[in-house]
């Protein structure tokens, strides 16, 4: 079990991360980010997030919003996530099962 929360926890970290590296990258890059490889590249990886969040939301939600609502989904999964990685850890170390 710790094991799956930790992986959802990375998972939620490197979204994050790329979300926000996305959105400082296209903040320096100005009109020619599209362009930009790197750009394109943090594209990629935060593609995956705001279209299963397109599929959840309804139709009123628009899309210049999408990966905005993605950063606070995946902040809120990342939470959730680490209060339960602590929580498993210390009933292990109350177990004796970590030192």
């Amino acid at each position: 079990m710790l094991l799956l929360v930790s992986a959802i926890k990375l998972v939620a970290e490197i979204a994050l991360f790329s979300m926000l590296g996305r959105w400082l990258l296209g903040l320096m890059a100005g009109a020619g980010r599209e362009r930009n490889l790197f750009y394109q590249v943090l594209g990629v990886l935060v593609r995956p997030f705001t279209a299963a969040l397109r599929v959840v939301t309804p139709r009123a939600v628009i899309d210049r919003h999408l990966p905005l609502l993605a950063f606070v989904a995946l902040a809120w999964v990342w939470l959730f996530a680490l209060l339960e990685k602590v929580s498993l850890c210390r009933a292990l170390v109350a177990q004796g099962l970590c030192p």
